[in-house]
């Protein structure tokens, strides 16, 4: 995975197909993970059953551990990623979803490589999982202390109709419901602080990220 070194304009992120399976299988460990740790924290021995006949029906579902086709991988983790919201929504309705999205941040922070780039690392994190779906988006900042990276339209509105059209459920409304809440607890579980707001622009959804390493002071410096 390769960027720009232009610190101020760095584009898109550049990802061969090994690295965009790889990414999917890590994304999908996060997030079966930390619906682990939120069940043993939360649940104790309640849906035990259910959760292990989902998991059972993501694992069957997996590609070849040694395939390098992001699309099979793709397909692999937005049906896990579908039910397993499913499976949350039903059983503690919405307001869960923040939970479970600060469970799976733990599972990203010990598995997410720290390039030693600071807030660099975690937009260019953002930018590769935009990059998986094929959205329009521009890290616009890219520094250790600062990094800030648009959306412009994300593809991720289109896919899920798509799934939607060959049978995976699909429960939010909006897939920002969640994905906001999984990308401020993961930019938290790095020690940094995100502000983000949401764009529509005609059919198109996308949103702006701004991560800094610590709070600003009053004079809107970083430290």
């Amino acid at each position: 995975m390769t960027v720009s070194p232009d610190l101020r304009r760095t584009a898109r992120v550049v990802m061969n197909d090994t690295e965009k399976a790889a990414l999917w299988r890590q994304r999908m460990f996060e997030a079966e993970t930390g619906m682990t740790r939120f069940l043993t924290e939360r649940a104790g021995q309640a849906h035990v059953a259910d959760w292990l006949r989902v998991r059972a029906d993501i694992f069957i579902r997996l590609p070849d551990p040694g395939s390098a086709d992001p699309t099979a991988w793709q397909r692999a983790f937005f049906f896990a990623q579908a039910v397993m919201e499913k499976f949350l929504v039903a059983r503690y309705g919405e307001d869960a979803l923040a939970d479970w999205a600060l469970a799976n941040a733990e599972s990203y922070r010990d598995v997410e490589p720290d390039h030693g780039g600071g807030t660099a690392d975690t937009v260019g994190r953002i930018g590769r999982q935009a990059e998986l779906y094929a959205s329009d988006y521009e890290v616009v900042r890219s520094a250790p202390a600062g990094s800030s990276i648009v959306i412009s339209h994300c593809a991720i509105w289109d896919y899920r109709e798509r799934a939607r059209r060959n049978g995976v459920p699909i429960t939010l409304d909006s897939p920002c419901t969640y994905c906001t809440k999984a990308i401020a607890a993961n930019v938290r579980a790095k020690g940094q602080v995100a502000t983000h707001r949401l764009t529509t622009s005609g059919d198109s959804h996308g949103c702006r990220w701004d991560v800094v390493a610590s709070e600003p002071d009053d004079t809107g410096r970083v430290e």
